[in-house]
């Protein structure tokens, strides 16, 4: 198991307990490539000064409103989803950008629903690239792990938000929103309380469905530890079996939607681009927790698949046996995927796959919305910038 750290001093006003920590992170960049400590800072910086300070019209896909609030653009689909904010935030903390992190929170504290079943969820889309209204759990998820975070890192220069309360307000949200609303309407919590895994989307027509994609087990560890809850921790052990259950034996691959005991739903039964995003949660659940053996496992596996595939050239959609869909470019969302597992993988080529991230070029244009956050996010991984505060 690897060593903790102690996050800082209890919160009392929010009721919550420090967070623990690795005592230290991989650094794949400096250790595995031979990058300086300069070239890696030079490399994430740019890329985040391209994503949130570059020019409007072409680079940038975080926005000011106001005096102090921003969000996150897709440019491509031209709306705003929690998705991205709660990438943005978790970036942004991380990078100790506190002024960004801050402006993202108060535009999605000023989003939230007001009233109705619904009050306190976050408005966002959900469903790959169709933009169908939801309340998404992903970005839901990576905002209350975002405030954790940066309850730890800044608590000692307090500010006008709160971190630790109002991320203790969108735990009980996701918790106890039926109770809260005393049964009625179609609208629950985010966790199903018998097998405590996440809803697809927290309502009732999501009965027994979740994705792979938003199985979180390091976060929920996190949650746990602040909270006290075993609620949690038993949600870890249920994400990591939901995984394990709903992953291809061979390729590794996971389904877009899976049902709770694992069988992919129908039409839905294929590994999509949206699934990228849990190659970041496998990664940080060997990183954060340690004795993850099984993620060690699938890892690689994936990284087997996709370097048989041809390491420049596999596509970015393929059924769960590994028959490509589509003819597909080269996905760079999917290299920053591939080389974020690396990190924790055993694969003899693992070395590859973290040298491809090395030479993502962040897209200008249309595109550049959610291959810039999971190119970032994934130098921050390799560069042992992700870390518990």
């Amino acid at each position: 198991m690897v060593g903790l750290h102690d996050g800082g001093a209890a919160d009392a006003g929010a009721g919550l307990a420090p967070l623990l920590g690795p005592v230290s992170y991989p650094n794949a960049f400096r250790d595995l490539l031979g990058m300086s400590d300069s070239d890696i800072a030079n490399k994430i910086n740019g890329a985040f000064n391209q994503l949130f300070h570059g020019d409007p019209s072409t680079q940038a896909i975080y926005f000011t409103v106001g005096t102090d609030q921003a969000y996150i653009r897709d440019i491509l689909h031209g709306d705003i989803r929690t998705e991205g904010i709660g990438l943005g935030m978790m970036i942004t903390v991380e990078l100790g950008k506190r002024d960004e992190f801050d402006r993202l929170w108060r535009y999605t504290k000023a989003s939230q629903i007001s009233s109705g079943p619904a009050q306190g969820y976050i408005p966002s889309f959900c469903n790959s690239g169709l933009a169908v209204p939801c309340n998404d759990p992903f970005g839901l998820q990576q905002i209350t792990t975002s405030l954790l975070l940066a309850r730890g890192r800044w608590q000692d220069t307090p500010g006008d938000i709160d971190y630790g309360q109002e991320a203790r307000d969108l735990l009980d949200l996701m918790r106890f929103k039926e109770a809260y609303n005393c049964g009625v309407g179609d609208v629950t919590g985010t966790f199903d309380p018998k097998s405590k895994l996440a809803y697809d989307t927290p309502t009732k027509e999501s009965a027994n469905i979740s994705r792979p994609s938003i199985a979180m087990p390091a976060f929920y560890e996190l949650w746990g530890q602040a909270t006290g809850d075993p609620f949690w921790a038993q949600a870890a052990a249920a994400a990591r079996a939901y995984w394990e259950a709903s992953a291809n034996k061979t390729t590794g691959l996971l389904p877009e939607r899976a049902y709770f005991d694992g069988p992919p739903v129908a039409d839905f039964a294929t590994f999509e681009p949206e699934g990228d995003r849990a190659f970041f949660s496998l990664a940080l659940d060997r990183i954060w927790l340690g004795n993850q053996r099984w993620v060690v496992d699938e890892s690689d596996r994936l990284l087997g698949f996709f370097y048989g595939q041809g390491i420049d050239s596999y596509t970015k959609i393929y059924t769960l046996d590994g028959t490509p869909q589509g003819d597909y470019a080269h996905d760079p969302s999917l290299v920053a995927a591939n080389g974020a597992l690396a990190l924790i993988s055993t694969n003899p080529h693992r070395t590859e796959f973290i040298n491809a991230v090395w030479g993502i070029v962040l897209p200008t244009g249309i595109y550049r919305y959610y291959t810039g956050l999971m190119g970032l996010m994934s130098m921050l991984i390799l560069s042992g910038q992700m870390q518990v505060y």
